[in-house]
């Protein structure tokens, strides 16, 4: 039986806030609405002490989309719906070397001659425990193939809301529609590897699937972010022998410390500046990756295609 993948995609998976951009998705929200980013971050650290009192445990990685809709719902968000979230995106600040980057090193691939004979390609994804919609609206997306971070519905459904017409879109954000936190993540890497997200209605992350019949194998993925918090997604890379790269913020010695005691404890197998320009380190780690994986295809294919070919009659 045929495999139902050529597996001949390379997948570079990216974390967002720190990785791609200096800061926090949020703070273009919080400048819009006149708000002390740092008052809500405080904020936020304190929240399971608080609630621990009350003897309730809550998820420290997502509690904060609860605190956001706090914020709605006692007018200091006011009217914040997906729209806003999303014209949030459009004023995040990229690394150096941002949004280009990107095609650069998917051109590298597709536009070589080699591995395009082969029907190698590149696909970019991000996968955040920030908003969605604010990455959909920012300037690297029209670069990626596939965005997965924390969703808020609008006009949630009703009780019999079967037996109604449908709900128009209120005017605001009421309720999560899917929350992320640094261990949920790793479900995604399972669904760009099991191609669950390329065809949902056909493939259950949950289902087992063979190591030949999964899109993109493990061993095909890059996966880059900033820290600690992407442990448990450095951990399935390095696990099923894919790559992983850490960044850092140029001249941010704790980061960089940071970084440096990752690679030392073997949770990332190295680590460059937050710096994506031409002929950077980041950049050609990256990029000499993606060539050695591309390569390792080619050679994959080449002795795919001979063991499928018998050797030629001969004289006797």
């Amino acid at each position: 039986m045929k495999n139902a993948f050529e597996q001949n995609i390379i997948a570079m998976v990216w974390d967002f806030d720190k990785t791609l951009i200096c800061n926090y998705m949020q703070e273009p929200l919080f400048r819009r609405y006149n708000i002390q980013a740092n008052a809500f971050w405080n904020e936020i650290n304190r929240l399971q002490q608080f609630y621990a009192k009350r003897n309730i445990n809550i998820n420290r990685d997502t509690c904060y989309l609860n605190h956001i809709l706090t914020y709605v719902k006692s007018g200091l968000l006011k009217g914040l719906s997906n729209r806003i979230l999303r014209e949030c995106g459009k004023e995040l600040e990229f690394f150096p070397g941002l949004p280009d980057f990107f095609s650069d090193i998917k051109n590298q691939v597709e536009e070589d001659s080699l591995f395009k004979k082969y029907g190698i390609k590149l696909e970019h994804y991000v996968v955040s425990t920030g908003f969605a919609e604010t990455i959909r609206g920012s300037a690297i997306a029209p670069y990626v193939d596939g965005i997965f971070g924390c969703e808020f519905i609008e006009s949630p459904a009703r009780p019999g809301y079967l037996d109604e017409d449908p709900i128009e879109p209120e005017s605001e954000i009421s309720q999560i529609a899917i929350a992320l936190d640094n261990t949920s993540k790793t479900r995604y890497l399972f669904e760009i590897n099991k191609g669950s997200n390329k065809f949902s209605q056909e493939i259950d992350v949950n289902s087992f699937i063979s190591k030949e019949n999964r899109r993109i194998p493990f061993e095909n993925m890059i996966y880059i972010a900033d820290g600690p918090s992407d442990v448990p997604a450095f951990s399935i890379l390095n696990s099923f022998g894919g790559s992983t790269f850490a960044i850092y913020p140029k001249g941010d010695k704790k980061a960089f410390q940071q970084v440096e005691q990752l690679r030392k404890d073997k949770r990332i197998q190295t680590f460059g500046e937050a710096d994506y320009t031409n002929g950077s380190h980041s950049w050609m780690w990256l990029s000499e990756q993606v060539n050695s994986i591309a390569q390792k295809l080619v050679l994959q294919k080449e002795e795919s295609i001979r063991k499928s070919s018998s050797a030629p009659p001969g004289h006797l």
